[in-house]
């Protein structure tokens, strides 16, 4: 075949950046709205507004994994992300009496320095990444690749069972820091009551 009908066939059986698949528009999507919603929990003046809109953050994340074909690694992170941290974070909220409503504490008058070291690490990172993984290509079709359950099982606890023991003694602390707070502030209202 040569001529128009060729062209057109290998036009057809390729896809690029201008012609995207349906997985790559979702991916897309999901992407604004999990941006959209860590806008959110970082602007916002509530903190269980933040905390809720976290979720929406943590939960499009593993949207994305699963769109990745990384089922594993969506399925961890709802469990211990939106499961877990976020749940310990709204439980420390209520146990340490955070404000509910608007709080003046979440105002800060260096926004604008934060802003810009912000926006200096994105950057940095976003560059690194591009750099680091620019000529990488992964065949999301084979079922062995990097997003394998047993690839990253294999990988998860032979090289990463210490952070992830470590982040689980941060957690147990800040746990009982928040339990130990709200104790000494309850028996302080008890005793000014006598």
């Amino acid at each position: 075949m040569t001529g128009p009908a060729a062209l057109a066939a290998t036009a057809a059986g390729s896809h690029g950046f201008l012609s995207p698949t349906g997985v790559e528009i979702a991916f897309l999507l999901v992407g604004l709205v999990t941006f959209g919603a860590a806008i959110v929990t970082v602007t916002t003046r509530q903190l269980v507004h933040a905390a809720l809109w976290l979720v929406v953050a943590l939960g499009g994340l593993a949207v994305e994994y699963l769109l990745l074909t990384a089922e594993f690694i969506a399925w961890v992170q709802v469990l211990i992300y939106v499961g877990s941290v976020v749940v310990l974070l709204l439980f420390g909220l209520m146990l340490t009496r955070a404000p509910i409503g608007r709080s003046p504490d979440a105002d800060s008058p260096n926004r604008w320095a934060a802003l810009t070291v912000a926006a200096a690490s994105a950057a940095a990172l976003v560059w690194v990444v591009v750099d680091a993984f620019r000529t990488t290509w992964i065949d999301l079709d084979h079922g062995d690749g990097p997003g394998n359950t047993e690839v990253t099982g294999s990988v998860l606890f032979r090289h990463w069972v210490l952070p992830f023991e470590a982040l689980s003694v941060l957690l147990l602390a800040a746990l009982v820091g928040a339990i130990v707070l709200s104790r000494k502030k309850h028996a302080g209202a008890k005793e000014g009551d006598r």
